[in-house]
């Protein structure tokens, strides 16, 4: 039983190399005129399908209605017809079931849990289907029966004209029986076609040594050449019309019939044979030329069409998906490719041996594309909803809060609470706005009620920062002046500043840093200038010290080494200290900062002692000298 296929096929059901090759061939004599084995159904295929190309089925329908009309026609169907059909059907049936996965998907389905319901069609369709391949099954196999008993019958026939060309008496005796034997041959049609040829031969072969050993009279065997000069006469005419026809298959086939019509003419008479024959021939391989010249523009359009659908295949292969991240992102690229499978459509076959790899290709780069798109929005899916479970939380958790007074713990919150939305990625499109409209007004309704309940509090801070910025304005020209008792001045500015209440909170750091760093240049300049006096009075004081004490210069400047010395070994011990302590907490921090004001301290001091040092150096140089 013959296959329905669903492959593309070639525009005239065959490939292009198939349908060249059936051209006639010739033997170098008449006698052993040979013709290639053509196909008995090539040309109803062809015509079948040049049928149904240009008849348009616009929907599933109109496929099930023609494959039932087939199935009731009691007709065995065309092969190729059927398979454009069963193509076409399949086509319309998986297009509604994706266009049914499409929505099921975008309507928030689970891709995995997709069921395509029962299409109520292809029951009909199988059904018209499995009637039609019984029916054709069971005509090839009579056919094939019919096939064995032709052969039987003609090898019967073979060998009966074989025994009456064994003497001249018997070929003249059976004349009669060997042109009822031609007549049989005649209406025998198809045989298997392995024994064709070699049947056809034979039959040539005999027929021949036949009219060799005939001994009727001449004007009996002139007769029959003439007339069977007559028929080859009017094929040669016919052929050579054919020639002229514009139709190259339809010139192709009825040459077939020629050809058969020839092969079953007897001999003509022996010096016309080869000018009967080549004028015939003549005409045949006119027709065979177009008839490949046909197909080679056909096979040349399939190498184009072939090259076309490489192409389309390469930049359906050229698209990455691993950085497509949204929904607008995997729309783009489908959008793309729904653009080159417009495209794939327009282009026709490609040769037979790749059409169908090529298609193969291209659907499998389609299918891949597709399966991690479902891939994508199922993972997708589970992400939306894990973001839509957080921010839902989020709302709760605002909600609760929008009517607290605690006022700064909660904003804290509260702020903290809108970092994390941020942070969160998008939600089912459904519920974006919902939730986002809870959200923000829990978080309006707190921040609106603080505003009114702190508006004093915020007019008193910005007081205090007036009066803490006209202080460090104070600060800024004491530090420029040299009065006696500035000392005393800033203190009381800075008891002033201790005094003042709260500022705004974004300003605070500010405004401490700025007055810190006008105290820090005060004490600075004035400690320098103490420490220059305490040198001076030092130095006027140094001998009467020294004779108060009853020592010497040397004695005292001993003293001072020693001191210089401990107060160095202090300075490293605190600095080694400092090196061990942590500053991760408040407390650690205050205690660095109090140790390096000590050492800070200690060098002051030291300092002032190297400086001292110097000066009983100087004395004692002066006393020597």
């Amino acid at each position: 039983m013959d296959s329905l296929e669903t492959n593309e096929t070639t525009a005239l059901g065959q490939s292009p190399e198939m349908a060249a090759e059936q051209t006639v061939e010739f033997a170098a004599e008449e006698p052993q005129v040979e013709t290639t084995a053509t196909s008995e159904e090539a040309a109803p295929e062809a015509e079948a399908e040049q049928g149904i190309m240009q008849q348009t089925f616009r929907t599933k329908e109109e496929v099930v209605a023609r494959v039932q009309e087939i199935a009731q026609s009691q007709e065995p169907g065309d092969k190729t017809e059927l398979n454009l059909l069963k193509q076409l059907f399949y086509k319309f049936h998986n297009a509604e079931v994706q266009e049914a996965f499409n929505a099921f998907v975008e309507a928030g389905g689970e891709a995995d849990k997709f069921t395509p319901q029962i299409d109520a069609a292809e029951p009909l369709f199988r059904e018209a289907m499995q009637i039609i391949r019984q029916r054709r099954a069971a005509l090839q196999e009579a056919q094939e029966q019919q096939k064995q008993a032709n052969l039987k019958r003609k090898l019967e026939i073979l060998e009966r004209i074989q025994q009456l060309t064994s003497t001249p008496e018997e070929a003249n005796k059976n004349f009669d029986e060997f042109k009822a034997l031609q007549a049989e041959w005649k209406e025998i049609k198809t045989v298997p076609a392995e024994r064709a040829t070699e049947l056809w031969k034979n039959y040539q072969l005999y027929v021949e040594q036949f009219y060799d050993v005939l001994k009727l009279g001449h004007e009996l065997r002139d007769y029959d050449f003439k007339k069977n000069l007559e028929v080859k006469t009017r094929l040669v005419q016919q052929a050579e019309a054919l020639a002229e026809n514009p139709d190259v298959l339809q010139a192709f086939n009825q040459l077939q019939t020629l050809h058969q019509e020839w092969k079953e003419t007897g001999p003509v008479a022996k010096e016309i044979r080869e000018q009967i024959w080549a004028a015939f021939k003549e005409a045949t391989t006119t027709i065979n030329k177009k008839h490949q010249a046909y197909f080679e523009a056909i096979k040349a359009r399939e190498e184009e069409n072939l090259a076309k659908k490489t192409a389309l295949c390469e930049q359906l292969e050229a698209f990455e998906t691993e950085e497509l991240k949204t929904f607008a992102d995997w729309d783009s690229i489908t959008q793309k490719i729904k653009e080159l499978q417009a495209e794939w459509k327009t282009i026709g076959f490609a040769p037979q041996k790749m059409n169908t790899a090529i298609f193969e290709r291209f659907r499998k780069g389609c299918d891949t594309f597709f399966e991690k798109k479902t891939a994508f929005f199922s993972n997708l899916k589970d992400e939306l909803n894990a973001n839509l479970a957080k921010k839902k939380e989020l709302v709760e958790k605002a909600e609760a809060l929008m009517d607290s007074t605690e006022w700064r713990s909660t904003g804290d919150i509260l702020i903290n609470l809108q970092k994390q939305w941020k942070e969160i990625g998008t939600v089912p499109r459904k519920y974006s706005e919902a939730l986002w409209k809870r959200f923000t007004a829990a978080c309006d309704h707190f921040f609106e009620a603080r505003q009114a309940a702190t508006a004093d509090t915020r007019n008193e801070e910005n007081a205090n920062k007036e009066q803490k910025l006209g202080i460090i304005a104070q600060l800024k020209e004491l530090a420029e002046s040299e009065a006696e008792n500035i000392i005393a001045q800033v203190k009381e500015l800075q008891q002033k500043w201790n005094e003042v209440g709260h500022v705004p909170f974004r300003d605070k750091e500010t405004l401490y840093k700025e007055y810190r760093a006008v105290c820090d240049k005060i004490y600075d300049a004035y400690g320098a200038s103490q420490a220059k006096r305490r040198l001076n009075n030092f130095r006027q004081n140094l001998q009467q010290r020294v004779e108060n004490a009853g020592s010497s210069l040397e004695n005292e400047r001993q003293k001072m080494q020693r001191a210089y010395e401990r107060m160095l070994a202090e300075i490293k011990t605190y600095e080694n200290n400092i090196g061990f302590l942590t500053s991760s907490s408040k407390k650690g921090n205050t205690l660095v900062d109090a140790m390096n004001k000590k050492v800070e301290k200690l060098r002051e001091e030291l300092n002032l002692l190297v400086q001292k040092i110097k000066a009983v150096d100087e004395q004692i140089r002066s006393e020597k000298n």
